[in-house]
């Protein structure tokens, strides 16, 4: 009898363990379980929310653990119910996955708007006497391919914009070979042919540090984009100027209101954004470092997104 009456014990003493942290009566708040794309600016604004929740416990938020994974695996996860929050969700490149988990998830709002995205060419490649001079349009490529190495460096292979990529490759009919990567070994390749003052064509968007860092000119596009571009149609057309939103869980109206209704104000001006990536990216600052920066020294903009909460 004595040993029935430890295992119970036992088995009470974990079942209140695991209440304390699945939600609010015990802590006082709750775990929120983000997800994380692999690029800069997400882990970025993932730290800047979990900054405000740890220094606002009045939003219910206890604890914030973050989930590494491709935007195809977050909303897969998000259909399950195994996230709560997404940050970073790129308008309209993730729309088709947005649209899937409808049911348990609501997008909210942009953290930033008006971000191009598309293919640059370093400044001082398009220079008189220089291999890409006359170069404007991406329709001239393939003329350009010889001084390329016949070659786009592109980004992360999970990204959906290297699919974009492939098919813009295809429609536009160009000779030129995808090159895909980690970012960190996309950007070293841009470093070492800007050192070399040599001639490169790179996928890259707003916001990044590389702005600030690089002189690039985007090559303008022989045809806007169009809804349905790269899923029924050929891909021969600019990638859309992309948002990026907020998402979060059904579940967490619930059991975190006063957060939700913080996210629903969240916005980050996009200039501040490649400010911080430059201080993460360049000057190797952590980006926890930078994130508590930005949260201290702008009190009225944080004070917009908790609002009376």
């Amino acid at each position: 009898m004595r040993s029935v009456r430890r295992l119970l014990l036992a088995v009470l003493l974990v079942a209140a363990t695991v209440t304390g942290c699945a939600s609010g009566p015990d802590t006082g708040g709750v775990t929120v379980r983000a997800a994380q794309f692999p690029w800069s600016a997400a882990k970025l604004t993932n730290t800047i929310l979990s900054e405000v929740a740890t220094t606002h416990p009045e939003l219910g938020v206890t604890d914030w653990k973050t989930i590494q994974v491709s935007p195809a695996t977050a909303w897969a996860g998000a259909q399950r119910g195994d996230v709560d929050v997404l940050s970073e969700i790129a308008m309209p490149n993730q729309r088709k996955l947005a649209d899937k988990a409808k049911d348990r998830i609501d997008v909210l709002r942009p953290t930033y708007s008006g971000a191009e995205q598309g293919w640059f060419v370093p400044t001082y490649a398009l220079a008189p006497g220089q291999p890409l001079a006359g170069l404007r349009n991406v329709n001239q490529l393939n003329r350009y391919a010889p001084a390329l190495d016949g070659k786009l460096i592109d980004s992360d292979p999970s990204f959906l914009t290297t699919e974009q990529n492939a098919k813009r490759l295809s429609g536009y009919k160009l000779d030129l070979e995808q090159v895909t990567s980690s970012e960190a070994a996309q950007i070293a390749e841009l470093q070492r042919a800007y050192e070399r003052r040599a001639p490169i064509l790179v996928f890259l968007y707003h916001p990044s540090y590389v702005f600030q860092q690089f002189d690039m000119t985007q090559l303008q596009e022989p045809a806007p984009y169009e809804d349905g571009c790269f899923d029924t149609g050929d891909g021969a057309c600019a990638m859309p100027d992309y948002s990026a939103w907020t998402a979060i869980s059904k579940d967490l109206r619930t059991t975190a209101p006063r957060f939700a209704s913080m996210l629903e104000r969240f916005q980050l001006p996009l200039p501040d954004v490649e400010t911080m990536l430059r201080r993460v990216d360049v000057d190797n600052e952590d980006v926890e470092t930078v994130a508590r920066d930005y949260v201290a020294t702008h009190p009225q903009l944080v004070q917009r997104w908790v609002g009376a909460a």
